[in-house]
């Protein structure tokens, strides 16, 4: 289980605690934090649970994979720490995360 720390684009902080396997989108969606719709379930097929990535954490996380990169072309205000929550998958080494949802996601 690892605790992630979602903010909003406003500075509203949930500190969740989300198990291991799970993505950081499900672990947002199973707790309602706002921001992070996930319209196509988690299939990388929308940009809906776009996130930026807390700069520490970004070589923690995994590459994107080419596909994400593509989804990513459809999000809005990418920027280079930008990912896809349904596609970082939570263990515990990821105790800690702290991801942030854009403004056109508030």
């Amino acid at each position: 289980m690892a605790k992630i720390t979602y903010i909003e684009h406003d500075g509203t902080k949930h500190e969740i605690d989300v198990a291991d396997g799970l993505t950081v989108m499900e672990g947002a969606i199973r707790n309602m934090v706002p921001g992070i719709d996930a319209d196509c379930g988690g299939a990388c097929a929308c940009a809906t649970c776009h996130v930026y990535v807390d700069e520490a954490w970004t070589g923690k996380i995994g590459e994107k994979s080419g596909v994400e990169e593509s989804m990513l072309d459809f999000a809005s205000d990418v920027q280079e720490t930008s990912r896809l929550s349904c596609q970082i998958k939570v263990s515990p080494e990821l105790d800690g995360l702290i991801v942030r949802m854009p403004e056109y996601q508030g």
